[in-house]
C-alpha cells in the first residue's frame, strides 16, 4: 500500500498593527491639551466679614435695616430669613421658608424697602433687558455685557442710581454645604452685587433657639 502523505499546516505568524493608534493617540492629547486649555475656573465674588479689631461693630455693616436680608441655614436643609437686621429680643422676626424661585428667590424679589421700592427686582428686571440688548446686538462683547451688568448690579440703571439690598448669609454648624452653595446661587440668579457670608454668634444661636429651630 502506497503510504498517505501528511500534509502540513504552515504556522502563521499573528501580527497586531499598532501604527493607527498612534495616530489616535495624537488626536486624544491634542484633545485634552485644547480642553485643558479652554476650561477655565468659574470664581465667585465673596465679601467675607473682616477681622480688623479696629472697626467698630456697628461700622460692620453700615446699610438700611430696610435694604438688608438676614438669612440663616440650618440643619435638615432648612432656611430662615430675618427681613433687615435680627431683633434678638423678639423670635417672632424670624421666618422660615424654601428654596427656589416659590421660596428664598420670591422673598429677595419681592422684598419691600421702607421707601416703598423693591430693588432687588428692579435689577433683575434692568438685567433681563440687558440679556435681551445682548440677543439683538451680536457686535457686544463680553467684556461689555459683563461691564453693565456689574453696573446694574451697583444700581445704575437707565441713567439714575438706586440703592441696592445687602443679604448676610449665616450658616449653622450643622446646616448642609450643599445649601450655602444654594444660597449663594440664590445671589446669581436674583443678581445680588452686595452679600456676606458671616458667622453665627453667641446672639443668633439664642435667636435660633428661642424660636425652636435646629441648628
Amino acid at each position: 500500500m502506497a503510504k498517505v502523505k501528511k500534509s502540513r499546516q504552515k504556522k502563521q505568524q499573528t501580527r497586531v498593527d499598532f501604527t493607527p493608534m498612534v495616530d489616535m493617540m495624537m488626536l486624544l492629547i491634542t484633545f485634552f491639551m485644547l480642553c485643558t486649555t479652554l476650561a477655565k475656573p468659574q470664581t465667585m465674588e465673596l465679601s467675607m466679614p473682616t477681622n480688623d479689631k479696629n472697626i467698630e461693630d456697628d461700622d460692620k455693616t453700615v446699610t438700611k435695616a430696610s435694604y438688608t436680608i438676614t438669612i440663616f441655614v440650618t440643619a435638615d436643609n432648612q432656611i430662615y430669613y430675618v427681613e433687615g437686621m435680627p431683633k434678638y429680643d423678639d423670635p417672632t422676626c424670624l421666618k422660615k421658608t424654601t428654596w427656589g424661585k416659590d421660596g428664598i428667590r420670591k422673598v429677595l424679589t419681592g422684598h419691600v424697602t421702607e421707601d416703598g421700592t423693591q430693588p432687588i427686582l428692579e435689577v433683575r428686571t434692568a438685567k433681563a433687558k440687558l440679556d435681551e440688548l445682548k440677543e439683538k446686538t451680536p457686535t457686544m462683547t463680553q467684556a461689555q455685557y459683563d461691564e453693565r451688568l456689574k453696573a446694574i448690579k451697583k444700581g445704575d440703571i437707565d441713567g439714575r442710581h438706586i440703592e441696592t439690598m445687602t443679604i448676610i448669609i449665616k450658616a449653622t454648624d450643622n446646616s448642609n454645604y450643599t445649601n450655602l452653595v444654594d444660597a449663594l446661587d440664590e445671589m446669581q440668579i436674583c443678581s445680588v452685587g452686595k452679600y456676606v457670608i458671616d458667622k453665627i454668634n453667641d446672639q443668633d444661636k439664642k435667636l435660633l433657639e428661642e424660636a425652636h429651630v435646629k441648628e
